[in-house]
């Protein structure tokens, strides 16, 4: 009767660690970047632009982003025409993080080589919770705006 029980009560636990793994598993952020592109810089300093889709049921947070292009990447908000460095950007669960010409952005300063038109630079996006994740950014034409071409 006692090995019954013990089988019984492993099957049990078995059944609860695998449901218990499931939820948390959806409660996970889960990222994904799209549209991101960077202006040709027509100076020492450049912006970046991505959305950070988040379908998972658990919030984020950038927390910074590195790139072989600049040693000084920070990432800033705009509010009322004026911007500041910020040390995180909330990505709501089931949400984006939308950094937008005008808006919040990613900065990069002091540029180790300017990168032109058709060109690609590399960046990886960190997270608090999430594994770092790697974007290039096509270099589009200095006043490339994507909103404004969504007609």
């Amino acid at each position: 009767m006692k090995h019954r029980s013990t089988v019984a009560a492993a099957i049990a636990l078995g059944a609860a660690l695998a449901l218990s793994g499931c939820s948390t598993e959806s409660e996970q952020p889960a990222l994904k970047v799209s549209g991101a592109f960077m202006p040709q810089p027509v100076d020492d300093m450049a912006a970046g632009f991505l959305i950070v889709q988040n379908s998972g049921g658990s919030a984020d947070k950038l927390t910074s982003v590195t790139s072989p292009i600049s040693d000084d990447v920070t990432i800033h908000e705009t509010k009322s025409q004026t911007m500041r460095e910020v040390k995180s950007f909330d990505v709501p669960a089931d949400g984006e993080l939308d950094l937008e010409r005008g808006g919040n952005h990613i900065m990069f300063m002091k540029l180790k080589q300017k990168p032109k038109q058709g060109e690609k630079v590399s960046v990886e996006l960190h997270f608090e919770k999430s594994d770092p994740i790697a974007v290039e950014l096509p270099v589009k034409e200095p006043t490339y705006n994507p909103k404004k071409h969504e007609h």
